[in-house]
């Protein structure tokens, strides 16, 4: 599904960046005044990682490590999931949503122009949220009143089209014409 809107048009195209020598604690000191929670990691134009308020909690913090003492370079994300400034959000999405992150680094011949985030495209297109909705971990989940009986409506996962009623196939989300065709 093309909703019209590229990347381009969509992404923050000024993203907080820093060297790979500069501290953990200075990235978090820089994500509190810009009120960010993704920091690429660049020299020379071209993104070597990125670091999110996850990975310094889960990855710093959580294990004991002394942030005073840490370089970028040592926690940073190095296998960086990117995308092109033409491609469609809704693919931007649907690459977010399969591979879990909230955030991509777009790409042009190379050098970082831009950072699209979730928050990016939500904002354009908040009817897209029902894609994500799917991957989101719910605490206590038996005891939330999500409507378990009737059937969900939506956006197939494999076609792209809006459906009615959709079918859970394996992890995926299926209209019924998708479904039989599987």
């Amino acid at each position: 599904m093309k909703t019209g809107i590229t990347v381009m048009d969509a992404m923050t195209q000024k993203p907080i960046v820093l060297s790979p020598l500069d501290s953990i604690k200075y990235c978090s000191e820089e994500m509190e005044k810009h009120h960010v929670s993704t920091i690429i990691v660049e020299e020379n134009k071209k993104a070597l990682g990125v670091i999110s308020e996850q990975d310094i909690v889960r990855n710093i913090l959580a294990k004991g490590l002394d942030p005073y003492k840490m370089k970028l370079e040592d926690v940073m994300e190095k296998e960086i999931i990117t995308i092109k400034p033409e491609a469609d959000i809704f693919e931007a999405l649907v690459k977010m949503r399969d591979l879990n992150i909230r955030h991509l680094p777009v790409i042009n011949d190379g050098n970082l122009i831009g950072l699209l985030t979730l928050k990016d495209i939500l904002k354009i297109e908040p009817q897209l949220f029902e894609l994500m909705v799917e991957k989101f971990e719910l605490r206590e989940e038996q005891q939330k009143p999500i409507n378990r009986i009737s059937p969900q409506e939506g956006i197939c996962q494999l076609c792209g089209e809006y459906a009615e009623k959709l079918n859970r196939v394996d992890s995926s989300m299926m209209c019924d014409a998708c479904k039989k065709a599987a």
